[in-house]
């Protein structure tokens, strides 16, 4: 690996002013590309200023280190954003529903260990059989229907909403529901204030209802040993429980669906890749890795800031106490100085130390289980579609708008 001491330090001021901001996010996002700016940043000004469309103004991490340096350094507080005007990138303010989200350690860890045995690895891989089952049976419908078909409704949709229905405990039927409420946790400016206030509720209470359902009649998912936590062990608060509970449901659905039509757009788009992947079916999951490490999935890096809490220097730039921070995920890897040939899909590229999981005390709990659905997914997809191809080219693929993930909306496909 590269080492980031290479890079010259940024060019700090401390007459840096409102007018000197960048407006970000850079520009609107197309289809899966990265801005190129983000790329003269890693060169020139590896922390800048930047104005988002709302809050106050904020600086922005784009180099490998830096972005690692803000998530894992207890200097710099999620927590803290409360209260504030935290740079955002629609009006609702983020504090007002990101909760647990917005934790620090030690709160956060302590919450972190009540579920962290049900995203183990090795949970991840007794999983595997009943994940397998449930992408084969929708596959098979696939097929029974005959192509075209759209591989967002009918197949990443399904697939993702199945799996952490049967982990959590939520019931299946209910999909339509808490589909509708769970897109308010992810737009960007496509729903008003209101209707995304209006869908968050919605959803918490449907959660509260959910279990107080589990209560009278537990079962053997995550919601009901939750609730035995919180019950009989007093080690979660009632709305922690119903927090903890919305919030595994939105990223364990929500950030899958769109990675896996991500994955399979670009798989599709890089032909001698994909024929590399075929041959050799066994190396799917280091492109899992890759295609996490490639694929710029939201629209504006992170989106909740971290503020310092007392002075930190990043790459010659010295962040007072009291700013917030944003990184960008997406950049950081990207970082030539840690990825060589970084805009190029490379699905042999080992060592892999992307950031698409996160990092620190934050990092994805259900990173390990992310990773298997993925690889299953899209072995499946390879395996029972061996001429897979979009439909009629990759033109008629119809992308998200205004929404902070990126992905499609519709991805015809044949085969």
């Amino acid at each position: 690996m590269a080492s980031s001491a290479n890079r010259p330090t940024a060019a700090c001021s401390a007459t840096t002013t409102a007018a000197a901001a960048r407006a970000y996010p850079f520009s609107e996002p197309h289809r899966l590309d990265l801005d190129p700016l983000y790329t003269k940043l890693q060169e020139k000004e590896p922390v800048c200023r930047v104005q988002m469309p709302y809050g106050e103004q904020s600086w922005l991490a784009v180099g490998y280190r830096d972005v690692q340096t803000v998530l894992a350094d207890p200097r710099f507080s999620l927590a803290a954003g409360r209260g504030r005007d935290e740079p955002r990138i629609r009006p609702r303010k983020l504090s007002e529903e990101r909760s647990l989200m917005g934790m620090d350690r030690p709160e956060l860890t302590r919450l972190r260990r009540l579920v962290a045995r049900a995203f183990t690895p090795r949970r991840a891989q007794q999983l595997r059989p009943n994940i397998q089952k449930i992408a084969d049976e929708i596959v098979g419908h696939m097929t029974e229907c005959g192509p075209p078909t759209d591989l967002v409704e009918d197949f990443a949709l399904p697939f993702s909403i199945a799996v952490i229905c049967e982990l959590l405990g939520v019931p299946y039927e209910d999909r339509h529901d808490f589909r509708t409420w769970v897109k308010a946790f992810v737009t960007a400016s496509c729903l008003s204030e209101e209707e995304t206030g209006g869908r968050i509720a919605r959803l918490v209470d449907y959660m509260a209802a959910l279990i107080a359902e589990r209560r009278e009649k537990p079962a053997g998912d995550l919601l009901s040993a939750m609730i035995q936590a919180r019950d009989h062990h007093d080690r979660l608060t009632e709305d922690e429980l119903l927090h903890l509970a919305a919030v595994l449901l939105v990223a364990g659905y929500e950030t899958l669906a769109n990675q896996i039509p991500n994955s399979a757009y670009v798989l599709l788009t890089h032909p001698e890749q994909l024929t590399f992947l075929r041959q050799g079916p066994e190396r799917m999951l280091c492109a899992v890795d890759e295609l996490l490490r490639f694929i710029p999935s939201g629209n504006a890096g992170a989106l909740f800031p971290r503020y310092a809490t007392e002075n930190v220097l990043l790459s010659g730039c010295t962040v007072k106490a009291g700013d917030p921070v944003l990184i960008s995920l997406h950049a950081a890897n990207r970082d030539p100085l840690v990825f060589p040939d970084p805009h190029t899909l490379d699905l042999t590229r080992t060592p892999n130390p992307h950031l698409g999981f996160g990092y620190g005390a934050h990092t994805c709990l259900g990173a390990h289980l992310a990773k298997v659905e993925i690889e299953i997914a899209l072995d499946t997809l390879l395996r029972r579609f061996p001429v897979l191809r979009m439909e009629p080219d990759a033109d008629a693929v119809e992308w998200k708008k205004g929404m902070v993930l990126r992905g499609p909306s519709c991805m015809p496909v044949a085969w």
